[in-house]
Formats: C-alpha cells, structure tokens, sequence
C-alpha cells in the first residue's frame, strides 16, 4: 500500500480546486489541500503549482517535488520562494502533445488551403476555386523538438509535408524530418518554410525570436502559427509583416497580456486567427497520474522523468 503524502496546492483557487478531486480518483493516496487548509505545513512533501506568489513555498520547509499543472514553468520559476534543491517537473504526457498535434495541423491546413480566403468570399456569396498545392510542396518549419514538436512533426510528415525542425542540437528527430541548430540553422530553417509553427519554450535566449528580422527571412507570402509562449513574438513586427505582405497570415494560441486586451488590434486583423491560449491541455486526472508517477521515482531515489533543467528554462 502507497503511503499517504500531503500536498499543497499554490495558485488560483478557482483553478487548482480541481485537482483535488481528480487525485482522489487516481493516486487517492495523494491529499491535496489549499494553503489556507493545510494543518501541518512541514507535513507537506508536494506542491501542484500554477502561477505561484512570490512567497507560497516558504511555509513548506520539507518539500520533496514540485509540480506544474502543465507543460509551462515559466511562472514557478519565478517564484523567489522556489527552493532550489528541489525537483521541478512538468506535465509532458502523449495525450498533451498529441492534441498539440492536431490543432497545428488544423491550423496548416487552413493556410495550407487558404480557407481564411474562403471565409471572406463566403461573406461575400463569392464563389471562386482557389489555386491549390500538393502538401510535398508545402515546406513546414519547426521550432522547437521536444515531445510536442516531435508529434506535431510525425502528424504532418504523414500528410505528406516536407517538415524540418530547429533544435538545440538539430538530432534525434523524427524520421523523414531535416534538422537545423544554431543561429545559421534558423536562419537557414526560415528561408525554407513557407509554414513556420513555433513550440519553444520561453527562455532568455527565445524570448523575441519571432520578429522582424526573421520575417524578413521567411519566403514573401509565408504565415506563422504561434503555439509557444506569449513573450516570443515582437507583435507590432507582426503586424508590419503581414501589413507589407511578407507575411499573408497568423494563428495565434498565446500571447503576452492574457485575456488578449478588448482594444488590441490582432482582434480584428482579418489575417490573423485568434485562439485563447487553449491549444492543449493535460485534465487533472492526467496530472494526477503523473504526479503519483514522479512522487514513486522520488521515493526511489531518481529525478521525475519530466524533470525541468532550471538553467535551460524548461
């Protein structure tokens, strides 16, 4: 019988309420609680985070592993009270990235097909067949390979797509996908896609890389889709290029204020499609899962399999 371990759980009650309940179901030997519930702080070994305070982790002295409810940590991490000897992990399972892959191949497909286009000539009772190009000419390139960039990859590679990837190391990818890495190999990536989809996490060295220089390297027509994080992309970049034609479309998922402000203009940009930060999800008895999976590793003594490299950011 697993023994009984006391978490905490740190952000937004209206959001972390469901996963006490969804841990009942799956790892019941997990209790969770909101701070304001917990009887002995120096009981608690876990902590389920979601945009913590400043101060949430110091009340927790004997902490043993930290979690996200998601694939992000940017928000953890900015936590001061983060204890930094401490696992960190986040959610990576395959039903995350697999509903990863199938909002970004919607998403190639409507710029693949130019169904924005449609959309306008329907509004319009505007009957005319688009020019169309087989998916091998279509050129996809990819920014980030971790488990979600790799599924997205083999999604589109087995409609036929001509996909690369841009990694740190530009190895290990999937079959059939080209690899490039370092400030060459982006620069080399963006010349061949006529599709661009970022997945990178958000780090120092990601943080603005979709701007007006690498629009300017894309081919003249090209469209993004924009998964990744908010920070990544220089918007007024963004709407320069699709104002000039370099670039003829976008899908964005994320974006730097959430909710998207009510007077933003990316709200009534016909160019651009809107989603609110919701291309996948891990639901709460996902995590449970895998935080009683990482919590076994731990009493083993071995680090989370979805362990985050707190230099790299992710």
């Amino acid at each position: 019988m697993a023994r009984t371990i006391q978490g905490v759980l740190l952000g937004s009650p209206e959001i972390m309420r469901d996963y006490i309940a969804a841990f009942e179901r799956t790892a019941p030997h997990i209790r969770l609680a909101l701070p304001q519930e917990v009887v002995d702080p120096e009981a608690v070994t876990l902590a389920l985070a979601w945009d913590p305070g400043a101060d949430d982790f110091r009340p927790y002295p004997n902490l043993r592993l930290v979690s996200s409810i998601a694939a992000g940590v940017n928000g953890i991490l900015a936590s001061p009270s983060l204890p930094s000897d401490v696992p960190l992990m986040r959610i990576a399972g395959e039903s995350q990235a697999q509903m990863m892959a199938g909002f970004v191949t919607w998403h190639v497909l409507w710029h693949h097909r130019r169904f924005g286009d449609y959309l306008a000539n329907q509004r319009q009772r505007h009957w005319q067949r688009l020019p169309k190009r087989d998916a091998s000419d279509v050129r996809i390139g990819l920014l980030g390979a971790g488990k979600m960039g790799g599924a997205v990859a083999r999604a589109l590679t087995a409609l036929d797509y001509d996909v690369a990837i841009h990694s740190r190391s530009g190895r290990n990818l999937p079959a059939g996908v080209e690899g490039f890495s370092g400030t060459d190999g982006l620069a080399q990536l963006a010349a061949r896609s006529d599709i661009l989809i970022n997945l990178l996490p958000l780090t120092a060295e990601t943080r603005g890389i979709l701007n007006a220089e690498l629009f300017s390297r894309l081919p003249s027509g090209a469209a993004l889709v924009h998964v990744g994080r908010g920070e990544h992309l220089i918007e007024a970049d963004l709407l320069a290029a699709l104002e000039n034609g370099q670039l003829s479309a976008a899908s964005l998922d994320v974006f730097a204020i959430e909710p998207l402000p009510q007077d933003h203009p990316f709200w009534h940009h016909q160019r651009i499609v809107i989603t609110p930060h919701d291309a996948c999800d891990s639901t709460p008895n996902q995590v449970a899962q895998e935080v009683a999976e990482a919590m076994a590793r731990v009493d083993d003594g071995q680090l989370p399999a979805s362990v985050v490299d707190r230099h790299a950011g992710y």
